[in-house]
């Protein structure tokens, strides 16, 4: 896709949800998707190879959750894979503290030459998993809000989340559109890890037909210690 193009549909998709560039960030999302395109190649990073379809599936659903972001905020991106949500909010919002953490090192030293291209500031990456991370006391309850666009269902994610989040702040784990059942299923994990549902967020992609939900978890009271559990429990055993 040609630059031009580019620029006009990542325009006109983000203006369907309130959100608009400068020049500078515009580039940086052109050069972002070239590189992912260009890696994608060499290690497995996304299924999705259409420009199009990266720029609404990955960079737009990425930055619908931006308006949660509150100025200056230290995020974590859980399960970042090829950076997102992460890097599209870090290109709109040069503010942020942001930390990235991916289980593989290949995908992280993905993130680093991003990072580097982009000439992003203040953005660290872990190469970890999110059970021993919210362990280590150097990260654990310290950051403002915690997000993931992983697979996995609410319980297992809330508990890679919920525990990273400082007591006043949010986790938002960014689901698809069936989430009643699986909502209902994750109450009593929510509860135990010290977090309450303060808003759930449902809305479509724009110019497209895809259903998305944002789950917004306030955290009320710390986690309990033994809590996240050791790496691979909370995505067998959920808290149920």
């Amino acid at each position: 896709m040609e630059k031009e193009e580019f620029k006009k549909t990542i325009t006109f998709l983000a203006k369907e949800i309130d959100i608009g560039f400068n020049e500078e960030q515009i580039e940086k999302f052109y050069k972002y998707m070239q590189l992912l395109l260009e890696w994608n190649e060499k290690i497995n990073l996304t299924a999705i190879t259409d420009p199009k379809e990266i720029i609404l599936k990955h960079f737009i659903d990425s930055l619908t959750i931006l308006k949660y972001i509150k100025k200056g905020a230290k995020v974590i991106d859980v399960g970042t894979g090829a950076g997102f949500p992460g890097i599209p909010l870090k290109i709109l919002r040069d503010d942020i503290n942001l930390t990235l953490l991916d289980s593989l090192n290949k995908r992280i030293n993905f993130l680093k030459l991003v990072i580097d291209e982009l000439k992003l500031k203040n953005v660290d990456t872990i190469h970890g998993r999110a059970e021993e991370i919210g362990k280590n006391k150097r990260y654990r309850e310290s950051f403002d809000i915690s997000f993931s666009r992983a697979v996995a269902n609410l319980s297992t994610l809330s508990e890679y989340l919920i525990p990273l989040v400082k007591i006043g702040g949010i986790s938002i784990s960014m689901k698809g559109s069936e989430i009643k059942e699986e909502i209902e299923k994750s109450k009593k994990a929510i509860t135990l890890l010290g977090g309450n549902i303060n808003k759930i967020d449902f809305f479509e992609l724009p110019q497209s037909d895809i259903k998305r939900n944002l789950i917004i978890i306030e955290k009320e009271k710390s986690t309990p210690a033994k809590f996240p559990r050791k790496p691979g429990l909370p995505s067998k055993e959920p808290i149920l």
